[in-house]
């Protein structure tokens, strides 16, 4: 690949940066990607030395200058070089550089777009008081309303686990309530583009149920026989090849053996908490239905080793490579 790759730096007082810089520098002889980093230059410029990566960074200027590795800062401020974890400063310059990521990509600059790890309290905290993830951020930036996250990652077998979900940043108490059908309905619909978009040889897709066992045919709740199972059967008509709902328990057992090539999750620990189990190194979210390709590590700020220089990139490397 030969394009442009945009990485906002997350929270720059967790492993953001870190993983952001070691991934792009372990990237680097794989092809002649470009890579722009959106957030605070000095931090970048210290850190890259901290690290001794020795990245040639630049200040960005335009897009037709020579070099691979550029920064730009989306804030107007420059940010103190020493910031408590989860200050409202690096709160909201996630939040500038995330827009700015998002922008860029909408008028066509970058190819894609990788983002670091956000915290959402931290960025609630610091004034947006609606903001719930990076993926409804985003959703609601480019105008996108049919969107859905997937999580996706290899065990080390080499085994892979796609998991797309049908709800994602609510309450347990409020699952059964906003599990609607036209939400597992584009859940279904988008992994299986998802498995085109990947070039699989097949879209097979499972669906969970919401309760254990998948309710029991009814014995303890019916949101299998009134919603999870007639959308089912409706993408089937459609031409999907579906099966559900299936028990959560036990379907990613042979989703990883490689029965079925996504699974559709009701709920987020549904389908992260596998995920995360089998591939916690390696786990990237991709966010699908998107008009630009957006990609990020799966985990998170990881505040208490930010600043040792132990960070983990390969989650950055899966992340970066996903969306080239």
């Amino acid at each position: 690949m030969t394009g442009w790759v945009g990485i906002s730096l997350g929270d720059v007082t967790g492993v953001g940066p870190e993983v952001a810089l070691k991934a792009v520098a372990a990237e680097a002889r794989r092809d002649k990607t470009k890579y722009l980093f959106l957030g605070d230059e000095n931090l970048l410029r210290r850190l890259n030395q901290k690290l001794s990566l020795n990245l040639p960074l630049k200040q960005f200027s335009g897009y037709g200058g020579g070099g691979r590795f550029f920064t730009v800062n989306p804030s107007s401020k420059t940010l103190p070089e020493k910031l408590a974890a989860g200050s409202p400063l690096a709160a909201k310059a996630a939040i500038a550089a995330l827009r700015d990521g998002a922008q860029r990509c909408l008028r066509g600059e970058l190819d894609a777009l990788v983002t670091a790890p956000v915290n959402k309290e931290a960025i609630v905290r610091a004034g947006h008081k609606n903001f719930t993830g990076q993926t409804e951020f985003l959703s609601v930036l480019a105008g996108a309303r049919r969107t859905a996250m997937m999580l996706l990652g290899t065990d080390d077998k080499n085994r892979w686990l796609r998991v797309a979900l049908a709800t994602i940043h609510i309450s347990i108490k409020s699952v059964p309530r906003k599990l609607t059908a036209e939400k597992v309905a584009l859940a279904i619909e988008l992994a299986a583009q998802a498995c085109r978009d990947l070039r699989l040889p097949r879209a097979k897709i499972a669906v969970c149920g919401l309760n254990p066992h998948a309710g029991e045919g009814g014995e303890f709740g019916d949101e299998e026989i009134k919603v999870i199972s007639p959308t089912v059967a409706a993408a089937k008509k459609r031409g999907l090849d579906v099966v559900g709902p299936l028990s959560g328990d036990t379907v990613f057992y042979y989703a990883l053996r490689g029965d079925f090539d996504a699974v559709v999750a009701m709920y987020h620990d549904q389908g992260l908490a596998p995920l995360k189990a089998v591939a916690f190194d390696t786990g990237v979210n991709w966010t699908l239905g998107l008009p630009f390709i957006r990609t990020s590590p799966d985990h998170g700020t990881a505040y208490d080793i930010a600043g040792k220089g132990i960070a983990n990139p390969s989650s950055m490397i899966a992340a970066i490579r996903l969306a080239k």
